[in-house]
């Protein structure tokens, strides 16, 4: 049954991902605004679902990436918005945002490995559009920022080896307030 549903969710993120850029020209600007509303539809479609927010969010984020990479577009440059559209929709569809979050960025960071993409900069566009998404809903961008951080690091210790540091690293240098946040996850351990 569940496995039913996340088949489901991962099919009609990236059909409604390639319906929607069908014919248009600019994906970086459209892509959040079509993931967001396939996020919302599908999660209607799935209810009973809502509640697993994690693989929800993952869902979303691993069909949407799926559509965007058969129609030939730059999986790296819309990573942000995918993110960004998920979590916005999520949250719009009743799902929690911190679940929304983790699920959003551990896919998209998952998906860049097995595409043999660069782990750090997914990371840190999924770390952007979370942020991002966060602001939109009155979130601070400190807690924003400390959050989706938080969530990529957990996401890239899950896949472990070298993406651990590559993730650190590319955070560190890229995103405003994550050299902290990674310092404190490494006083934790």
């Amino acid at each position: 049954m569940i496995f039913t549903l996340i088949s489901r969710i991962v099919n009609g993120a990236k059909e409604g991902v390639k319906a929607g850029l069908e014919g248009v020209s600019d994906i970086g600007g459209s892509i959040v605004g079509i993931v967001k509303n396939t996020t919302v539809t599908t999660l209607k479609e799935t209810g009973e679902f809502v509640g697993k927010g994690i693989e929800a969010s993952a869902s979303i984020v691993k069909g949407s990436i799926s559509g965007i990479a058969d129609i030939g577009a730059s999986v790296i440059g819309t990573i942000s918005g995918i993110v960004r559209g998920t979590v916005t929709g999520v949250m719009e569809g009743g799902g929690k945002k911190d679940e929304a979050v983790r699920g959003a960025i551990a896919q998209a960071i998952q998906d860049a490995k097995e595409l043999g993409l660069d782990v750090g900069e997914a990371a840190t566009e999924a770390v952007k559009g979370s942020v991002h998404a966060l602001k939109e809903v009155g979130d601070d961008t400190v807690e924003a920022t400390k959050q989706a951080v938080s969530a990529a690091i957990e996401a890239a210790e899950n896949i472990g080896g070298e993406t651990v540091e590559t993730v650190k690293s590319a955070l560190e240098n890229s995103i405003e307030g994550a050299k902290e946040v990674v310092e404190a996850t490494q006083k934790k351990e």
